[in-house]
């Protein structure tokens, strides 16, 4: 034991008693992450005397102390390491040192970078360095003596993460610079075994090694190969310490392949391993090789980034060199890959967090940002010619960025070929092939990220998984296309899709995720008949049994129903197996069919008698073989169950469709979210850019001219752009992948249901982001065949947004929510207008369905982006008196220019034509939400208005505000539909020989009365909360509504016949209503809109509001001399508006027409005796004689 320090042997942190707060101390006792406000934890080792110096890996760069402190040191949530006594710390994130005062310290950290923290107990010195850079002396004269001792120690806040080295492995800067003083000292506890290896390997590479190759074939003569032997015995159990193996034996490896040239010129690491398998034991070669990928990863995660990324290449060839050897790859891929690393980083390519330290500011020496967006829907502004300075700025921006993506795929070349090496199919000495070690590795790796997506320790890093994906997608279409060079009658890459039959047969695992239909077990006892008819699979009955007894105790099932079912036990069985995060017992046992699917192939040439039971294997992820995936003679393997639509073409190997949906599933799980956070970056870069040539501008045209540099560094960051072309191409066929699978899946008919739930939101979220995510310098019109799967894309929403397969609400707001954007841009749009006229005309159906049940201000905000540019006054973008505030973002489907489709408003004008029950029933719930949403919000502004009017400050709930704008949004969209209606189909209303056009057209009168009543008083509750302009209410103004409700009129009034001279009846209709209370719709006066811009109301449009106007005047004044008054008795007891018209039967009670009918729409009973009403007669009240 080395003198000076007391403890164990081994140095770690102390999780049981040497911690204060909540912390996440990894497997190893050597990283922790914070999880509570500030927490504390100490080492378990302390030094007294002596030179000592342990170092800390900082993963993330916020608030942290690290440094030293004594067994007395008490902290808690607010004080750490530094704000007591006897505690000592260095702050990277506040750049300070602490010691119950504090004062600057140091330089700034950043996430990777290495802190050594030295002690001097000889001469009572604390200093740090950061990545072997001296900070110079933080403390001196630190309290020594009897009872002092010092302890290693950090107090970290929420989420931030650190790994210590103590010396167990070798230390990134032994020897910090600038400190002479520490040269002689030992690391703690470094073993001093060091020569005997480096003895050892020396013998290996003596002569022997060049001199006779034979030997390592491992044959020729005895003599050598029990020489070696002894050396192996001798040094085998030093080459499980991890210490060792990282500073010797990598060391060495990665010399030998220092010497330059391909991984395949140098069969000397290859020759290695087969001694080591050879002459060590098995668990030593285990564990010596798990050390070595363990230190790999490391060194590959955490060492510094160099222009030439040449560290990192370094070693990624050296993994490449231990996984060529077969034997190695399959206990790593078995046993270390996925299931102790997260080997993942080892497709990660870390962004340099300081320009200077990875050399860009020499490789990229200018910086430049395109001026204009050609993201669809943002404006392009002109731009002004590119001056010669820029155009030579860009020209050398784009070298540099050339040069780096040079290297950059460098790396991603050595990490597909990692990929292809786990990939190989070919590789079946001694045991499975390692293509089937991965999927069922890569299975569980998906698994445990769907299963987990609270847990962050356990999750895959999302920056990872994003470069995780593009690599296999390039390992995945070299295989690929490599069988179909072998086999022509297969398909391309570029024509991939998953065939419907792994959804249902039960070959795959997909967890717990939604399908389509619901829960797997639902679908599998209602789609049973389906299954076994369409594709010859047969659901073992003991299966449905198990999942019809769900909610029996199993203790209670009958002797008898136990022996007919064999089954039942395997699939118990295989749930047990299942992880804990199935909390319910019912959830765990409804969905263990997703592993246990026992499913029998029918010879369809016997005749369909008797059952007769093929056995087959519960599998379960871990136990699957080559033979299950890929099948064999007779067996079909994952493709088991082939339905009639799907094409007999083999289509590729049966394991590369299992690592394309594995693929797909990746996509769905993190990759898009990622994708969004990375163009966050690149837009707010754009942002700084645009302010810095707007500054420029300015400086200029200053007298004084001052010198500004170019854009912030951090836009050369944005180099990966460049990179992003191919990224670019590989979401796309993903895209198109999905596109595909779900057109087949589609053609199966009912089992269509089986599919999961995330297909079709990556065919969406991959479409988004090609849109939105790849912008400035990438546009997705580039990209080949991009028309054919924008059409194939939006007949999938056109088809599926009201697909009666598809049962979750969620899937389906979604749909619906990518249908509305698809309509919003023009692109888009005409792509809409190209599918089959089929299925335009039943989306349109679909859209015009009665709203109830369903997500109706979706379908609503459908069919007002179709009509916005043909209504009154409809062609703005944003409105008038919004045009003045800050700009929002022009990318925003909300905010494109209008592009009305006059194509599906044909359609829908048919539609309505001639469907006699369609048009009321859609009307009928039209004016039913009109009616809910204006009451809420004038309900909501009379809560608002009453706020503001109490004398006491108060706030209104910001989500009441939000609420209320909602409200009056959607009232305005729903009298936009009104308006779209009455002008495609006004025969709806002002064909008096259809049945329901009278009571149409009074409900519709009566609600404009409405909005026009509550809109138009003078000094009226709109007014008033119009004025209060509060923030979240800026929409609500008169302009938009005004305008909805006029389009109406106008078209009601004045556009119907070409004189308005004989009164039509909407003219009666409105001139009835608008008498009781004495209100015209004469306030809607062109005043409102006269002050706006041209571009809003045109001439033509005013001229026919004031033809409207005058006729309306006159009207009223004809109806005013003509009407007879009516007593209170003779008026309908519901409405008090019309004189009685109508008697039921069989009850007798009576009420005008309009009220009755309205009511009968949605009701049976009568309104006043609850009788169910058969029939309603005319009334006409007897004169009096």
């Amino acid at each position: 034991v080395a003198e000076g320090r007391l403890g164990p042997s081994t140095v770690v942190l102390d999780h049981t008693s040497g911690f204060e707060g909540l912390l996440l101390v990894d497997d190893d006792l050597l990283g922790v992450i914070g999880h509570s406000n500030f927490g504390s934890i100490r080492a378990t080792t302390c030094v007294y005397k002596g030179k000592w110096i342990y170092e800390v890996l900082i993963s993330s760069q916020g608030l942290m102390q690290i440094g030293w402190c004594t067994l007395s040191c008490r902290f808690n949530q607010e004080e750490g390491v530094g704000d007591t006594p006897d505690s000592y710390a260095y702050d990277g994130n506040r750049v300070r040192k602490w010691n119950v005062t504090t004062t600057n310290y140091g330089k700034s950290w950043a996430a990777g970078d290495i802190v050594s923290c030295l002690i001097d107990l000889d001469e009572g010195t604390i200093a740090f360095c950061l990545n072997g850079i001296s900070l110079g002396t933080a403390f001196d004269n630190i309290t020594r003596g009897a009872g002092m001792a010092y302890f290693p120690a950090i107090s970290l806040s929420f989420k931030e993460s650190v790994a210590f080295n103590f010396g167990s492995r070798p230390l990134r800067y032994p020897l910090a610079a600038g400190r002479g003083g520490l040269k002689g000292k030992e690391p703690v506890l470094r073993p001093s075994l060091e020569p005997c290896v480096s003895l050892g390997l020396s013998l290996q590479e003596g002569k022997l090694v060049e001199k006779d190759t034979s030997v390592w074939q491992l044959q020729g003569e005895p003599t050598v190969l029990i020489t070696l032997a002894h050396i192996f015995n001798y040094f085998a159990p030093l080459m499980c310490k991890v210490y060792l193996v990282e500073d010797v034996l990598m060391t060495f490896l990665l010399s030998i392949l220092e010497r330059g040239g391909a991984v395949e010129a140098h069969p000397l690491i290859q020759q290695l391993l087969d001694l080591m398998w050879l002459l060590m034991e098995e668990y030593e070669v285990h564990e010596c090789l798990k050390q070595l990928l363990m230190s790999l990863l490391r060194a590959y995660r955490f060492s510094p980034i160099i222009p030439d990324l040449g560290l990192q290449i370094h070693y990624l060839r050296l993994t490449i060199a231990v996984l060529k050897h077969e034997k190695s790859r399959k206990y790593l891929l078995s046993n270390v890959l996925f299931d102790v690393l997260r080997s993942v980083v080892f497709f990660y390519i870390k962004s340099p967090l300081r320009v200077e330290e990875a050399g860009l500011q020499e490789l990229i020496p200018t910086t430049w940002w395109p001026n204009r967006f050609t993201k669809e829907g943002k404006e392009s502004k002109e731009v002004k010619e590119e001056s010669a300075e820029e155009r030579l700025r860009r020209r050398a921006y784009e070298r540099g960025c050339q040069r780096l993506k040079k290297r950059i795929e460098v790396v991603e070349g050595l990490q597909v070929q990692i990929l292809k090496l786990l990939l190989n199919n070919k590789d079946r000495g001694g045991g499975e092939a390692s293509r089937y070690i991965f999927l069922n590795k890569f299975r569980k790796f998906l698994q445990e990220n769907a299963s987990n997506r609270g847990n962050l320790t356990v999750l895959c890093p999302p920056e990872y998984m994003v470069c995780f994906l593009h690599r296999l997608i390039a390992a995945l279409r070299f295989f690929w296309d490599g069988h179909k060079a072998k086999t022509p009658a297969t398909l391309s890459s570029e024509e991939a899709y998953i065939p419907p039959q792994l959804f249902y047969n039960g070959k795959v695992d997909y967890f717990d995720l939604q399908r389509l239909g619901g829960l797997l077990s639902h679908l599998k006892k209602t789609l049973k008949d389906d299954l076994a008819a369409k594709a010859n699979v047969l659901i073992d009955p003991a299966e449905l049994q198990a999942v019809t007894m769900d909610d029996l105790d199993e203790d209670e099932e009958s002797a008898m129903s136990a022996a007919q079912r064999p089954s039942a036990a395997l699939a118990i069985g295989g749930a047990l197996a299942r992880p804990g995060w199935l909390s319910s017992p019912t959830l765990g046992r409804a969905n263990r069919f997703l592993s246990t699917a026992a499913v029998s192939l029918m010879n369809p040439r016997r005749p369909l008698g008797t059952l007769e039971k093929i056995k087959v294997r519960t599998l379960t992820v871990e136990q699957r073989t080559e033979e299950d995936i890929e099948g064999s003679h007779g067996n079909e393997g994952l493709l088991l169950g082939r339905p009639p639509e799907e094409p007999e073409q083999p289509i590729t190997e049966n394991s590369l469709l299992e690592v394309l949906d594995g693929i797909v599933m990746m996509y769905n799980l993190s990759v898009h979210q990622q994708l969004g956070k990375m163009v966050g970056v690149s837009d707010d870069v754009n942002e700084y850019a645009m302010a810095l040539k707007d500054t420029e501008e300015k400086i200029s045209r200053c007298p004084k001219r001052v010198s500004i540099s170019g854009l912030p560094a951090s836009s050369s960051d944005s180099s990966s752009i460049h990179e992003k072309r191919e990224k670019m191409q590989d979401i796309y066929w993903l895209l198109r992948v999905c596109i595909r699978t779900i057109e087949h899946g589609d053609r199966t008919g009912s089992l269509f249901a089986f599919m999961p739930e995330f297909y079709l939101s990556v065919a969406m979220n991959s479409y988004s982001a090609l849109k939105n995510y790849f912008s400035p310098v990438n546009s997705m019109e580039e990209l080949p065949g991009y028309e054919e799967t924008l059409m194939r894309l939006a007949a999938i929403l056109a088809k599926h947004f009201a697909d009666s397969r598809i049962v979750g609400t969620d899937i389906r707001d979604s749909l619906m929510q990518a249908l509305a954007s698809y309509v919003c841009y023009p692109h888009s749009l005409r792509a809409v207008e190209r599918i089959p006229e089929e299925q335009r005309i039943s989306m349109m159906k679909n859209l015009l369905a009665p709203y109830e049940q369903r997500p109706w201000a979706q379908t609503n905000w459908i069919l007002v982006r179709l009509w916005r540019g043909c209504g009154f006054g409809y062609r703005y973008t944003r409105l008038p008196h919004l045009l003045k505030t800050k700009p929002e973002d022009a990318s925003l489907p909300s905010l494109q220019k209008p592009c009305p489709s006059t194509l599906l408003q044909r359609h829908m004008a048919d539609l309505l034509r001639s469907d006699r029950d369609l048009a009321p029933s859609f009307l009928n719930s039209v004016l039913n939400q009109l009616n809910w949403a204006f009451s809420e919000f004038i309900g909501m502004i009379q809560e608002i208005q009453q706020a503001a009017e109490r004398l006491e400050r108060n706030f209104v709930d910001s989500r009441q505000l939000k609420v209320c704008a909602t409200c009056f949004d959607l009232s305005v969209s729903l009298l936009r539909v009104l308006e779209m209606t009455v002008t495609l189909a006004p025969e709806i209303f002002l064909d008096w020989n259809r049945p329901s056009s009278e009571l149409l057209l009074r409900r519709l009168a009566q609600l404009l009365n409405q909005v026009l009543n509550r809109v138009t008083a003078e000094r009226n509750l709109f007014d008033r909360v119009v004025n209060l302009r509060l923030p979240g209410l800026e929409s609500v103004d008169h302009y938009p509504i005004l305008v909805a409700v006029t389009g109406i009129l106008v078209r009601l009034l004045v556009d119907t016949d070409g004189s308005p001279a004989p009164p039509p009846p909407p003219t009666q209709c409105l001139v009835a209503l608008g008498q009781p209370k004495g209100r015209l719709p004469t306030h809607t006066h062109p005043t409102w809109f006269v002050s706006t811009d041209t571009d809003y109301i045109s001439t033509e449009e005013l001229a026919k509001v004031d033809k409207m106007l005058s006729h309306l005047s006159e009207e009223s004044k004809q109806a005013a001399a003509t009407t007879l008054p009516t007593s209170e008795e003779d008026l309908c007891p519901i409405c008090y508006a019309h004189p009685i018209s109508a008697i039921f039967r069989p009850c007798s009670h009576k009420s005008c027409k309009a009220c009755i009918n309205q009511h009968l729409m949605n009701n049976k009973d009568c309104f006043f005796c609850k009788a169910t009403i058969t029939g309603v007669d005319d009334f006409t009240k007897p004169s009096s004689s």
